[in-house]
Parts: C-alpha cells; sequence; structure tokens
C-alpha cells in the first residue's frame, strides 16, 4: 500500500476528500497531513479522521530540515499540496523529486504565481473578461505553479459568475479530478 502525504494551510475539504477517497481502497491512505498553521482547520479534519497531522513553522520548513526528516520517516510515495502556500525548499524537492503535485484553481500558465490563490485568482479571471477557466495539477518545483501539467479541466465562466459562484464551480471540479489523477499517478509508479 502506497502513502501519501498532504500539505495544506486552510480548511482543508481538499485534503478530507483525499482522505476519504483512499480510506475505502487498499491502493493508498494518507498517512500525514502536515501544516504552516496551528489553526488551520485541515489539522483538525485529518485528526477526526485518524490520520498523524504535524504543525510546523518557518524555521522546520526551510532552516533546521525537520520537515525533511518528518517525511523521510513517513516515506510517502506522494506528497500531494492542497491549499498550501509556501514555496516548497530545495532539499524537499530534490528528496521527493517527481513525487511532489499541486492543485491550482485556473488554466495555468495563466493566473498563477506568488499571490495567485483562492478568490484572488477568480476575481482575476472574471475581471479579464474570460469565458473558461478550470482546474491545474502539476509538478511542484521552486517556482510557484511553473511545474509541468500533469492534467487540466476547465468549465465556463457565464457573464453572472462572481468569485464565489465560480469557486464553487472550480472546487467540484478539485473535489472530483484531484483523487482520481493522484490514483493514476500512483497506480503508475513502481
Amino acid at each position: 500500500m502506497k502513502n501519501i502525504a498532504i500539505f495544506a494551510s486552510g480548511s482543508g475539504t481538499n485534503a478530507e476528500n483525499i482522505i476519504r477517497h483512499f480510506s475505502t481502497g487498499n491502493l493508498a491512505g494518507v498517512t500525514l497531513v502536515l501544516s504552516n498553521r496551528r489553526e488551520a482547520y485541515v489539522l483538525q479534519r485529518a485528526e477526526a479522521l485518524n490520520v498523524k497531522t504535524i504543525f510546523f513553522d518557518r524555521n522546520d520548513f526551510y532552516i533546521s530540515g525537520k520537515v525533511l526528516q518528518d517525511l523521510f520517516h513517513a516515506k510517502p510515495d506522494l506528497i500531494v499540496l492542497a491549499g498550501f502556500l509556501w514555496l516548497v525548499p530545495d532539499p524537499i524537492l530534490k528528496a521527493f523529486e517527481g513525487r511532489i503535485i499541486n492543485i491550482h484553481p485556473a488554466l495555468l500558465p495563466s493566473y498563477g504565481g506568488k499571490g495567485m490563490y483562492g478568490e484572488k485568482v477568480h476575481r482575476a479571471v472574471i475581471e479579464s473578461g474570460d469565458h473558461e477557466s478550470g482546474i491545474t495539477i502539476h509538478y511542484v518545483n521552486s517556482r510557484y505553479d511553473e511545474g509541468d501539467i500533469i492534467f487540466q479541466a476547465s468549465c465556463s465562466v457565464e457573464p453572472d459568475d462572481t468569485p464565489e459562484t465560480l469557486a464553487a464551480k472550480v472546487h467540484a471540479m478539485e473535489y472530483k479530478y484531484y483523487p482520481l489523477v493522484i490514483e493514476d499517478l500512483l497506480q503508475k509508479m513502481p
């Protein structure tokens, strides 16, 4: 059985969806959820589903190597970012090369980069007059939202859409496709 570690900074709806998706099969399971925000609701969601959680700070992530050691101990086959907003440091990128993925709430390369997350992305899409938005699942590298694209799905942007209604469409696609793409990647791993 393969192990998944999830990094998240917020409420954790995507993380919970992934945990639940893999809790019923024998391909993989989420064994660890890590967050850089002590008050992030994702930690409570994970604990309620009997998944180990770790809170870490900037020093643990970028300087001391504690997070890398935690990952070595957990031995994840895949690291999944689900609403995690910090750049992953090089030692983790090197140790888990080709095994760290992220989901972005737009069709990259548009609307990506530092500071482009959540409602900011949906507002920018609407303000630009785009007729289409969606999700992008991609490998993580040392730059925000610039890793190789694994999967994209799109939805229409209607004239009466607001950032909130567009977010609802995009979230529905995240919940549907992220676990399936993770599953596909894990099945292709040796």
